[in-house]
């Protein structure tokens, strides 16, 4: 019998039926589920690629998970400037932490990455014959695609491709949800290949390490997600801090290591820290905040949003006030070039034939205060003033507002640098630095002293020792280190400092603990009997 590939009916109720009622919501019978007639995939190969293709447009998007995973933090945020970036309240609704039902931020990714853990399960039903690297991927993708889910919205459909098509999806959560992926994660560690550290041609599919490193990842998070959907605190398991220790252990026997040079980590090139990338576009990376004027041959002009506040910025060594060579900053904050490099630099090209690096005008890490042209030159805003990001976000009267912002206001943030390419496709995922924070974070919550791990990838960043490191530190150390990498909302729950209080964010929120999950969409809710919505929506 020929097999068919799986068929999803999407839902789109919201967009069909607009603002109504629930009970006017009408499911039909065919929502949400595959086709009758599945009896395994004829390529399970090429749905492997599908899977990575799926995942690889969903992290490379500003919206959607990266916007859940970091504009709900103090890491990033988008004024409204003049008619930019109004969006219907869109981003201030999420990093004000006012989201809603109806939000397409939250709607969306529920709905993707569900989508790709049923083609990833369809790849693993036996009557798909994959091979044993076929399966090791799904394995992995599943994992990834439910802990995602898990980790934002606290429940994971999930269906069984063995089951009769008109079968409800069954819902884990909890201890149950951890439990599969883990068992799926162990999967993936069997039947994966060991990449070796510096082979980054094949680190944008799954590897033994990359498997580790996710399960690590769950297992320091276990006491959030067996509590979340009970309001309980949660405390970390022994066991599963040993794990986590001897699981990074394990991914360093491969190769992988902290490495010097931090923005190279983030160039198209080999190095020891990348653990997974994904094959995606980083434009959105670096375009998305840079002021319309800030230009090279490859890109007119920045999108002029996303920005960071001062007090993100001021968690880095250096001067508040200036970002520029010799004022003291520390290697992560990156600088803001006074001109820029002369061509010639190792990944740079010269598409203007001036002598001038394209884009070595454009900063490392965080921009702020004057801009600078690649001859030297004053770069000015579109009304001709001097191009200076300050630290605030100010309306016309000079008030702190989200809204009526001019060009300039925000610091900017960038990990990816235009003079390597605007449009690269290779945006790192999993880094070594991170398996190693988690190794310190590990010993923290098992009663040792992290200070010398934390320290030691200090002293690679060339930043000064840390006297002691505590819960504090060691969040702080993990921003400093992975900022806008998709890890700060997952730490800041883990550290019990989601809901505390930042600029900006609404005056009925801090301390409001329904923000720790985002709702289920309403359809889902609504096709599947075995979706309970999350408290407080």
């Amino acid at each position: 019998m020929k097999r068919n590939q799986v068929k999803l009916y999407a839902i789109t109720l919201l967009s069909a039926v607009g603002l109504v009622s629930c009970t006017d919501l009408e499911i039909e019978e065919t929502d949400s589920f595959i086709s009758s007639d599945f009896d395994g995939l004829e390529n399970p190969s090429s749905s492997v690629d599908q899977l990575f293709n799926n995942a690889n447009g969903n992290l490379g998007d500003q919206a959607n998970t990266y916007a859940l995973r970091e504009v709900t933090t103090d890491a990033l945020l988008i004024p409204t400037r003049g008619a930019d970036w109004g969006d219907n309240g869109r981003w201030r609704k999420l990093h004000q932490h006012e989201w809603g039902l109806e939000e397409t931020d939250i709607i969306t990714p529920f709905d993707q990455w569900n989508a790709n853990q049923l083609l990833a399960s369809q790849i693993l039903d036996t009557r798909s014959n994959a091979s044993t690297d076929d399966l090791g991927q799904a394995h992995f993708m599943r994992a990834y695609s439910m802990w995602t889910i898990l980790d934002l919205y606290g429940q994971v459909p999930f269906r069984d491709t063995q089951l009769p098509s008109i079968s409800i999806p069954e819902v884990l959560t909890g201890a149950a949800a951890v439990d599969f992926i883990i068992a799926d994660l162990d999967a993936a560690i069997q039947e994966l290949p060991t990449v070796a550290a510096g082979n980054g041609g094949q680190l944008n599919r799954a590897c033994k390490a990359s498997a580790r490193f996710l399960k690590a990842k769950v297992l320091l998070n276990r006491h959030i997600y067996d509590t979340q959907l009970t309001g309980g605190g949660g405390t970390p398991n022994g066991a599963d801090m040993a794990s986590v220790i001897s699981l990074v252990d394990e991914i360093a026997a491969d190769g992988f290591a902290l490495q010097a040079g931090y923005f190279d980590l983030f160039r198209n090139t080999d190095d020891n820290e990348t653990i997974w990338w994904a094959e995606t576009g980083v434009g959105n990376r670096i375009w998305n905040g840079l002021h319309y004027n800030l230009t090279t041959p490859e890109q007119a002009g920045g999108w002029n949003g996303f920005s960071t506040l001062a007090e993100f910025y001021d968690l880095f060594e250096g001067d508040p006030n200036s970002n520029h060579p010799g004022s003291g900053q520390e290697e992560r904050r990156g600088f803001v070039p006074l001109e820029g490099e002369p061509a010639g630099a190792d990944g740079t090209v010269d598409n203007n034939n001036d002598g001038i690096a394209d884009g070595s005008n454009i900063g490392f890490g965080f921009l702020m205060g004057q801009q600078y042209g690649p001859d030297g030159s004053i770069i000015e805003d579109r009304q001709g003033n001097p191009l200076f990001f300050s630290r605030e976000f100010v309306d016309g009267d000079g008030n702190a507002n989200l809204i009526n912002n001019d060009e300039k206001t925000g610091i900017r943030v960038l990990k990816y640098t235009p003079r390597y390419g605007g449009f690269t496709n290779h945006s790192v995922q999993f880094r070594y630095s991170d398996a190693h924070l988690m190794k310190a974070e590990a010993q923290m919550r098992s009663g040792g002293d992290p200070t010398a791990l934390v320290n030691e990838l200090r002293a690679v960043r060339g930043a000064t020792p840390l006297g002691t490191v505590g819960e504090a530190e060691l969040l702080d150390e993990r921003a400093r280190e992975l900022f806008i990498e998709g890890w700060r909302r997952n730490d800041m729950i883990r550290f019990g400092q989601y809901l505390r209080g930042w600029e900006f964010k609404g005056g009925t929120e801090t301390g409001n603990d329904t923000r720790l999950l985002f709702p289920i969409p309403l359809p889902q809710v609504l096709a599947n009997p075995n979706l309970v919505q999350n408290p407080g929506y």
